[in-house]
């Protein structure tokens, strides 16, 4: 039999028990992409992370990431979680670790109190902004099982956006509309259907309702099994570069609030900045420790 130790953390709180589960093995040499699969699809969590030792010696490490079906390209709250984990294991560790991920190389910066413990970790995007098709109006309020007129236009339509992990659907709503939606899995299923080259397949839905610079937020995955996300940190970045897009500002900080409704709060502090190549965004905020133990196979 072999042993692979793995730690659980709450991402994107101060609380435990609040924020976003993640399991994170901090150590998965030994391990087969089935065995990886198999674990994520165990755990039952959004997301699990495995970490390999780097391809490039210059970089920190290799991190894979599973949610309950397949590989991730790239994500929030599990590079932000497994930073937290592996500068917590040791706290000489460097102020920012560089992750080799299918997206590209990620760059997270450990977050540190006044006694410099590590609390948590900041994320970078990828990649630029990549601001994609509109969807109609009815689709969005579809999927969100909520009424067309709760969808908000003023400022732009129902957008499919992304800067290095999965495209969102961002969808503006009213605060009403915000605290009665329930996904549909069937209209994800018909949106998917009816708009196969805008989708990739795929379908992600981000919805907010922004107060100045706060914005609540929630997010609805059912086609991967993530019925409701308490925090979505591939979702904050192209949702605060699409509001610095919007905005016509130089640059921008936004606190997001999620998981509210599932009663798993958790802050997401978000920023982006025009840059020669486009609009860069990031993404932070703390950890807090729950479980450890060891997988048997």
């Amino acid at each position: 039999m072999r042993a692979f130790r793995f730690v659980t953390v709450d991402v994107f709180t101060e609380t435990r028990f609040g924020g976003n589960q993640l399991a994170v093995f901090p150590d998965a040499r030994g391990l087969t992409d089935a065995e990886m699969q198999a674990l994520a699809a165990e755990f039952n969590l959004s997301e699990t992370t495995f970490v390999l030792p780097p391809e490039n010696p210059q970089n920190s490490a290799r991190v894979r990431i599973f949610n309950r079906v397949r590989e991730m390209g790239f994500a929030g709250h599990p590079n932000v979680g497994t930073a937290y984990v592996l500068g917590r294991a040791d706290e000489e560790s460097p102020r920012t670790y560089r992750f080799e991920e299918p997206a590209g190389l990620v760059e997270v910066t450990l977050l540190r109190d006044a006694s410099g413990r590590v609390t948590g970790a900041e994320v970078a995007a990828p990649q630029p902004l990549a601001i994609g098709a509109t969807l109609p109006v009815a689709l969005a309020a579809a999927c969100a099982g909520i009424p067309e007129t709760a969808i908000v236009t003023a400022r732009h339509q129902p957008t499919l956006a992304a800067d290095g992990g999965n495209q969102r659907l961002l969808t503006e709503v009213t605060p009403e509309g915000l605290a009665a939606a329930s996904p549909d899995l069937g209209a994800f299923r018909r949106a998917v259907a009816e708009h196969p080259e805008a989708t990739r397949g795929f379908l992600s839905l981000y919805i907010y309702c922004r107060d100045g610079a706060e914005v609540r937020t929630r997010m609805f995955s059912p086609l991967v099994g993530t019925w409701e996300d308490a925090a979505t940190g591939s979702a904050a970045t192209p949702l605060a570069g699409f509001l610095l897009h919007l905005d016509g500002a130089d640059d921008g900080a936004w606190r997001m609030l999620q998981g509210v409704e599932m009663g798993r709060p958790s802050v997401m502090l978000a920023r982006a900045r025009r840059r020669p190549e486009g609009i860069r965004a990031w993404v932070g905020g703390s950890s807090v420790p729950v479980l450890r133990g060891e997988a048997v196979l």
